[in-house]
């Protein structure tokens, strides 16, 4: 369809305005529309012991995918079936005991009104969210959301907008009422989002990132500080431990950490005029590093690091013993920071 018109900047700025406005006062104006269908539908939604199906068509399907997402994410197994879909084998998605939540602002759609029969048959809890209290889904319903609005944005008060807005809205409140219920945290977001920057930041933990083992830059204190650097040259981590072997020890290799030894010591030796070749390590290691212990958050490592403005950190397991070093650049390859 081609403009009848020439493209008026201020007219469509005024638009945007009105139509805001008028998605404002909708959402306003759900609350006022709440009361015991929304806290039947999120008790319904906690008891369930199966899924929570989410079903929608056109626009309100369109919406219905993204509360199905938030559910899903925020601590409610959910997830989108198609009505159409449903009445051609996708209903088979559905089980006894799942909670339906059918979404149509009209309440009238034929798709929906479909699979009704066979849901009731199934044993579902039927949560309709409609603009429509008197709608056929209303009347069907167990528990009714209240999506009503008073106009779309939509100058010809048709397109669905402030009412899909309405919905999107009305469902985010419910994921809210039912991760508070759960006692849903951060934790618990960040396992379902793995890959993610929380995810990263709250399931990944020192012991996951940290050098060990043989590629450990580790020396004795009567080492020299010579060989000591040989030591950081070959392991390539800017950085050696000096450690001391506890004879009869039941840990593993048991070690204690007296001491590092960083590129940055080594360039403050050089300008002090030290003459390294008559060091020891234990002689030129700073004393009582910064340490972290293998079962941190690999997070409190960086806000460590970046608090004392270093870029390595020993790590102890949690009877003090040395278990690895972990550097920013470890940190920086797991995308911590």
């Amino acid at each position: 369809m081609t403009p009848t018109a020439a493209f008026n900047p201020a007219r469509a700025l005024q638009l945007a305005a009105e139509t805001f406005e008028i998605e404002a006062r909708a959402l306003l104006g759900l609350a006022a529309r709440q009361g015991d269908g929304f806290a039947g539908a999120v008790a319904a939604m906690l008891a369930c012991g199966g899924r929570v199906i989410v079903m929608g068509m056109g626009k309100s399907g369109h919406v219905g995918r993204k509360i199905a997402a938030t559910l899903a994410s925020t601590g409610t197994p959910a997830f989108f079936v198609h009505p159409a879909e449903a009445s051609h084998g996708d209903l088979g998605m559905v089980q006894s005991g799942d909670v339906v939540l059918a979404i149509s602002n009209s309440g009238e759609s034929e798709e929906l009104a479909a699979v009704m029969p066979a849901l009731r048959r199934l044993g579902t809890t039927l949560v309709a969210m409609t603009g429509k209290p008197a709608s056929t889904l209303a009347r069907h319903a167990d528990h009714l959301l209240n999506s009503a609005v008073d106009q779309e944005a939509c100058p010809l008060n048709l397109a669905p907008t402030a009412s899909t807005t309405a919905q999107m809205a009305l469902g985010d409140a419910l994921a809210v009422a039912l991760l508070d219920a759960r006692g849903f945290k951060a934790e618990d977001f960040a396992r379902s989002h793995p890959g993610g920057a929380l995810g990263r930041k709250l399931l990944v933990h020192v012991a996951d990132l940290m050098v060990r083992g043989d590629a450990l830059p580790r020396v004795a204190a009567e080492t020299t500080a010579i060989a000591m650097m040989r030591e950081m040259s070959a392991k390539g981590l800017g950085a050696a431990l000096v450690v001391e072997a506890v004879a009869g020890s039941d840990h593993d290799g048991g070690q204690r950490l007296l001491g590092i030894f960083t590129d940055g010591d080594l360039r403050r030796q050089v300008e002090r005029g030290a003459d390294l070749r008559t060091l020891t390590a234990g002689a030129v290691m700073h004393r009582m590093p910064r340490t972290i212990r293998a079962d941190a958050l690999a997070v409190a490592a960086a806000e460590l690091m970046e608090l004392h403005r270093i870029t390595s950190v020993a790590v102890l397991d949690g009877d003090g013993w040395l278990v690895g070093l972990l550097t920013i650049g470890d940190l920086m390859r797991a995308k911590v920071v």
